[in-house]
């Protein structure tokens, strides 16, 4: 199975032995981060620093200045990497190990830009924006994305892309000195939650049969028990059925996902579009369940594997996990990369690499992806580095 491992650019760019230290695990293709959301990353083997804070989701790599020229919306620029051109250099030294590189792009997920641009980002039903989280609904977010999209994929260096967070983004996200864990929502409350009601929503909404205001009632009320302590939240498609009886919540999910699909067929082709002639492949950070918001993007299984070459699938967790996520894909052709966090301080269980990958191959799977190897410790690379030799020698 064609194994690829995730990097940033700076676990590579002023350590002259990452690429071959990555490449000593096994692995024939790196993803790439070109266009990410801000973070702070530990680097335990960096021979310069440990710790990295990448203050905004920026480009790690120089824009276009005639692409973007006089433009309200646009990447932003990073200052926490060295030299003009981080990703390509990362990706000349990855490449000189021998390695593929893909690029690794997100898309509807920037707070700096939602901060910057409040009318970007999506609203709640209680009128609350979420800076994080641009709202898809919105013509001027699409054309920054698609355009974001087409540049950030097509590094040079660069054979592949992989697409996260192409779709709708919502109320779960990673938050400094994050105080939301009060209540427990379920994943149906957390829809409800992740519901846009900005302008272009609401004439979405009325272009679906919708009166926007009564839907906002409505979801408020169906989440007043959530706020009150009734027990475990809802889960599942059939949670949202529940709390927002079926004939409205069909009717919010329809129009989401053409509004997702839509876009995801548009960014695809942006991307061929600008890409060099030749196998260039498109992946997307997906889930199969269509309500899902956030870096692995709700899709149709069908649809999303006749507009891109295949999908990056969550695998981490149990064999139910992994069957919930590779089932709805089964008897589909396309790329079917199971992703596996192997850092064990995040959850990832690097030492069952061998055995899950098993399981996920016998689901379908027909490619790895590894979560993080700048990240993971070196007993866990270690773990890694053992795991994949014994399935490439398999």
């Amino acid at each position: 199975m064609k194994t690829s491992a995730f990097l940033y650019p700076w676990d590579v760019v002023g350590d002259p032995d990452a690429a071959a230290r990555i490449a000593g695990l096994g692995v024939q293709q790196v993803t790439l981060a070109s266009a990410y959301h801000s973070t702070r990353a530990l680097t335990p083997r960096h021979p310069g620093h440990r710790i990295v804070t990448a203050e905004h989701a920026a480009v790690l790599y120089p824009p276009d200045a005639t692409r973007w020229s006089g433009r309200e919306l646009r990447p932003f620029t990073q200052s926490w990497v060295e030299g003009e051109d981080p990703y390509a250099e990362a990706a000349e030294a990855l490449a000189g190990a021998g390695l593929q590189v893909h690029s690794w792009v997100v898309l509807a997920h920037s707070s700096r830009l939602g901060a910057e641009h409040p009318d970007t980002s999506v609203v709640n039903a209680y009128g609350d924006r979420y800076p994080w989280a641009p709202c898809i609904g919105r013509p001027a977010v699409q054309e920054y994305l698609l355009d974001l999209a087409a540049e950030a994929a097509v590094r040079p260096g660069t054979s592949g892309t992989e697409l996260e967070s192409l779709g709708w983004y919502g109320f779960a996200h990673l938050h400094a000195h994050d105080k939301t864990s009060g209540v427990a929502l379920g994943d149906a409350a957390q829809y409800l939650m992740s519901l846009c009601f900005c302008a272009d929503c609401g004439a979405g909404y009325g272009s679906a049969g919708l009166d926007a205001e009564e839907l906002r009632g409505a979801v408020r009320h169906a989440l007043e028990p959530v706020w009150a302590g009734s027990g475990p939240g809802e889960q599942g498609w059939a949670g949202v059925e529940k709390l927002l009886g079926a004939d409205l919540a069909g009717a919010t999910l329809r129009w989401r996902g053409q509004v997702a699909r839509s876009l995801q067929e548009a960014a695809v082709a942006a991307v061929r579009a600008a890409a060099p002639e030749g196998d260039f492949q498109v992946l997307l950070h997906a889930d199969p369940a269509p309500y899902r918001t956030g870096a692995n993007v709700g899709v149709d299984a069908a649809h999303i594997l006749s507009t891109a070459d295949g999908v990056v699938l969550p695998c981490t967790g149990g064999d139910a996990a992994r069957e919930a996520v590779l089932g709805p894909f089964a008897g589909l052709s396309g790329v079917l990369a199971a992703n596996f966090n192997v850092v064990s301080g995040m959850g990832g269980s690097p030492g069952t690499l061998e055995r899950d990958a098993a399981h996920a191959a016998s689901l379908g799977a027909n490619q790895l992806r590894l979560y993080h190897a700048g990240l993971a410790s070196g007993p866990d690379l270690s773990a890694v580095a053992g795991a994949l030799s014994a399935i490439h020698g398999a």
